[in-house]
């Protein structure tokens, strides 16, 4: 999608943050947005703030290039099971008689469950020929809604060490896969880039590779426990977060883990995700992006 003009006030977008991140109730989202005033409509305010999923998807559910489906995988010691969304392109299994193993990227979303933006982040990693599988955290209470604040209030209600263990049951399903080289990366958005540093913590050297967005990092004292290689990427105007990432640089270097961090130039929270087009920075998530897939042909690929 084109780059939109920003015709909202700053405050609007945190506003916006803090809702979805379950700081404040709808009525008080609504509130604040009133009071912001400036010529805009509440209404239109909170409409130009919502996501729009068919303006941002970026390849077709029903692209010819790809092969998806939805997999459920077993998870004995989270929430019995976890469905996800599992995607390969398709030109990896007609080049030949048998199946060319790929490596996989495990995509974890934000705090509202499997929406339609991170299949189509899933999507997107096919058309960059790894296999993708993105787990729905929500799995336990019937799967994402259909609606991101209904998300995030069922994602409030899950036992979160219970959903750490499904998406670390996801990791080993993808990574043994038949189809799959036995390398698997992790990538996520903010729950999702948190649950990847802490993956990255808790699979050790069966994590070749991890690229958090806008997450928070790890206990300094698991850092060392890391043994994939880190690519993380903030916001400059995410300010809480992107203030994590000095320290968390030095403790990567003292454990000697292969590393790099971009703070990226007037980028808000939430700035790779095009759906939300208040929030959305062309430029940092196609430079991001680029990164991503760098970092995974490099540690995970190779």
């Amino acid at each position: 999608m084109e780059p939109t003009e920003r015709k909202l006030p700053p405050e609007a977008v945190e506003i916006y943050n803090e809702f979805i991140h379950g700081e404040i109730s709808r009525r008080a989202f609504i509130e604040r947005v009133q009071g912001l005033g400036g010529g805009l409509a509440a209404a239109a305010i909170i409409d130009a703030l919502m996501p729009n999923y068919a303006l941002g998807q970026q390849v077709s559910r029903n692209d010819d290039r790809i092969k998806a489906m939805y997999e459920t995988v077993p998870s004995p010691k989270g929430n019995g099971s976890i469905k996800g969304y599992f995607v390969r392109p398709i030109s990896a299994d007609t080049r030949s008689e048998t199946v060319t193993k790929l490596p996989g990227i495990l995509v974890i979303h934000e705090n509202r469950g499997l929406n339609p933006h991170i299949e189509d982040i899933a999507r997107r990693f096919a058309l960059a020929n790894f296999m993708a599988f993105a787990p729905d955290g929500l799995t336990s209470l019937g799967g994402y809604p259909g609606d991101d604040y209904k998300g995030g209030q069922m994602f409030n209600k899950i036992d979160k060490d219970k959903m750490f263990e499904d998406m670390v049951a996801a990791a080993m399903w993808l990574k043994s896969r038949p189809d799959c080289t036995g390398k698997i990366g992790v990538t996520g958005f903010c729950y999702g880039g948190s649950t990847a540093n802490m993956l990255a913590v808790r699979l050790g050297a069966d994590l070749a590779a991890a690229v958090p967005f806008y997450g928070g990092p790890p206990p300094a004292e698991d850092i060392p426990k890391i043994k994939a290689a880190i690519l993380v990427h903030h916001g400059e105007l995410d300010t809480r977060l992107a203030a994590t990432w000095p320290t968390y640089d030095q403790a990567l270097s003292a454990a000697h883990v292969p590393h790099e961090g971009y703070i990226y130039p007037g980028a808000v929270h939430g700035f790779n995700c095009d759906a939300t087009p208040e929030r959305y920075n062309k430029s940092a998530a196609d430079l991001a992006w680029q990164r991503t897939i760098e970092w995974f042909n490099k540690y995970v690929r190779a």
